[in-house]
């Protein structure tokens, strides 16, 4: 084989890679929106009786548009909390959930986790440490996710912090450690940068800023 076709071919495979690069996260990004649109459409479709549901009556089905009614109800309903009547079915629903044995443990601890992490005043999530994990010398990133407090930090003379330690590439399974204050190394790095670098393996590292 001739050096011009080593050299066209090791151009084709060098232009190749870089078109992947550029159109996999494009297309990936569009195919898993697309997949959630539509899973929500679906199931909005599902919820509204024939009577309601005006889509059926259009020639053509609109995407996307059981993700605008679903935020669309959500704001309403959000809307309606603060009032009267809004606290009256909230309470009353409250107290109807709390009645099911299983369901009001699942409701009060998902209530729970939203009202935590939705919190203004909320740490939750907002910090990046570095952890020795699972023994000396070896260092995993985690998230803090507030102060020990009940019992747990009853029994320790030191301060504990709760630190949530992602797994890849799926961060949302992980393990919860409580670790004394002093044992953490707080970075600067964004959460948002962490999970990307958790994700990816640490093939996706961000560029570390600047000391002022």
């Amino acid at each position: 084989m001739s050096e011009e076709k080593i050299s066209f071919f090791a151009r084709f495979r060098r232009y190749f890679l870089a078109g992947v690069l550029v159109t996999s996260p494009i297309f990936i990004t569009v195919y898993v929106t697309w997949i959630i649109i539509t899973f929500i459409d679906t199931q909005v479709a599902d919820l509204l009786p024939d009577s309601l549901d005006f889509t059926k009556q259009l020639p053509h089905q609109i995407p996307g548009l059981g993700l605008i009614i679903s935020v669309v109800v959500i704001t309403f309903i959000g809307a309606l909390t603060p009032g009267f009547i809004g606290r009256t079915l909230l309470k009353t629903g409250e107290k109807f959930l709390d009645k099911m044995p299983v369901v009001r443990s699942i409701y009060a601890a998902i209530k729970q986790i939203m009202e935590t992490v939705m919190s203004t005043n909320s740490e939750s999530f907002r910090e990046v440490v570095l952890v020795e994990y699972p023994r000396k010398g070896i260092w995993v990133i985690g998230f803090v996710t507030g102060e020990t407090k009940g019992e747990v930090q009853s029994l320790n003379k030191e301060i504990l912090i709760n630190v949530f330690i992602p797994t890849t590439p799926n961060p949302t399974s992980g393990f919860l450690l409580f670790l004394p204050k002093k044992d953490l190394v707080y970075m600067k790095m964004k959460v948002e940068d962490a999970v990307k670098m958790v994700i990816s393996g640490g093939i996706v590292t961000p560029k570390m800023k600047k000391l002022s």
